[in-house]
């Protein structure tokens, strides 16, 4: 296969999908997410007998246990799927959406109308899900979308193209509206990336040195996520069951995904109280603890942090604590060490609760509730593309509206500019 020609194919099929995508009706575009979606149902045995060939190749290539968790898909997840699915069908459609309408001392109306962003390639590694998490979105938001998927998960990703493809067709719209790239080679992902006659955005999913990698050599517009170090930080006026449960949650729930704790900064006031317990139910589980000093006074166990550990996103059943003397060192903290993903208190004083909402800078901040929830599905966005940890255009997880930009639109009757 000679790549350069045919990722050029995908890219000017893509493109000429994108027209009739972009003028497809909310109806035609809903039947087609609940025939994808009912094409999943259909398919589960296939589904789960393709992804274990990737799981078995990827056990023989040694990947770890939290790649492996990544890359299954299991009876549960394909619901997940399905249910995402229905639920973005069940969204409002923001294409066409005026809003700010108002009169100018002309006489024109001037407002702003939202538009599709046109073609979406889109680079992700191991999570199949995102296959079709990427798909809905980009259909709903009237995009065309090219998805590569990683190496390792090339046997699900094309057997969940196959029902993408079928739920296209089914509802009369074109299939090359969806292109999943049929190759594991790496060099497709160099020409994806320099697509700039047929694409507009580039949305990397994976881990750090991919990002890196496409947003030093992209020549389109990249709508990345960097690593996810997510803080929890408990107060010295955190109410202790609210404060253990969310800790224990936020980093046990799962390890190898970006919303997951990886740095427990604890006020010295309270720590005493809530360290042992939290350490007792870690060690149950099975997570590595890393300490400051103070930390390691109070945890036996804990071995001591080192600078890697707060720059690290461990992915693993490794947490790093540090014990802080009050809110403004947690938050010093925090600004130097975050990924700006997403970053929780835990307190009953409604004023500093108030004052980490301002000024922590990161794309999700939290009161009294788990980093986990930091998710499209999660935040009634249906899915996402992903988590931005960029300012511009989109910030957090990105649904409908960040795979839409917006046009000024002005209405006349015959006006000319004095």
């Amino acid at each position: 296969m000679d790549i350069k020609v045919y990722m050029q194919a995908l890219g000017l099929q893509a493109r000429a999908a994108s027209r009739d995508i972009s003028r497809a009706e909310s109806g035609q575009k809903n039947q087609a997410l609940l025939n994808i979606a009912e094409s999943l149902a259909q398919h589960q045995a296939h589904l789960l007998s393709e992804n274990q060939k990737d799981l078995a190749a990827g056990k023989l290539k040694g990947l770890d246990d939290a790649s492996l968790d990544r890359l299954a898909i299991t009876p549960k997840g394909v619901s997940a799927m399905i249910e995402g699915l229905k639920q973005v069908a069940a969204l409002p459609d923001p294409v066409g959406e005026i809003t700010g309408l108002h009169y100018r001392p002309s006489g024109i109306q001037v407002g702003q109308m939202r538009v599709p962003l046109g073609v979406i390639g889109i680079i992700y590694e191991s999570r199949p899900n995102v296959t079709v998490d990427a798909a809905a979105l980009c259909l709903k938001a009237g995009n065309a979308c090219i998805l590569r998927g990683g190496s390792e998960a090339i046997h699900s990703n094309q057997a969940l193209a196959a029902c993408i493809t079928e739920g296209l067709k089914a509802a009369g719209l074109p299939e090359t509206a969806v292109h999943i790239v049929a190759t594991a080679d790496r060099a497709a992902v160099g020409e994806l990336i320099t697509l700039k006659d047929y694409v507009d955005v580039i949305v990397p999913r994976g881990g750090k040195s991919l990002i890196a990698r496409i947003t030093a050599e992209a020549t389109i517009p990249v709508l990345k996520h960097l690593d996810g170090i997510c803080h929890v930080y408990i107060d010295d006026e955190a109410d202790l069951d609210k404060a253990i449960h969310i800790a224990v949650n936020a980093k046990t729930h799962r390890y190898g995904v970006c919303n997951a704790m990886e740095t427990l900064l604890v006020a010295e006031g309270i720590a005493a109280q809530v360290l042992p317990a939290l350490a007792k139910i870690y060690l149950e589980k099975g997570v590595e603890l890393r300490g400051c000093l103070k930390t390691g006074s109070l945890i036996p166990h804990c071995s001591r942090a080192t600078e890697e550990d707060w720059h690290t996103e461990y992915l693993a059943p490794i947490l790093s604590i540090k014990i802080v003397h009050d809110i403004d060192e947690a938050m010093a903290h925090i600004h130097q060490y975050s990924s700006s993903h997403t970053e929780t208190i835990v307190t009953e004083n409604y004023t500093r609760a108030r004052r980490f909402l301002r000024e922590v800078d990161s794309s999700s901040v939290m009161v009294n509730a788990s980093t986990r929830f930091a998710d499209g599905f999660e935040y009634g966005l249906g899915a996402e593309i992903g988590i931005s940890t960029d300012k511009l255009h989109a910030r957090g997880p990105v649904g409908l509206q960040g795979l839409t930009s917006l046009k000024f639109i002005v209405l006349g009757d015959g006006h000319i500019r004095q």
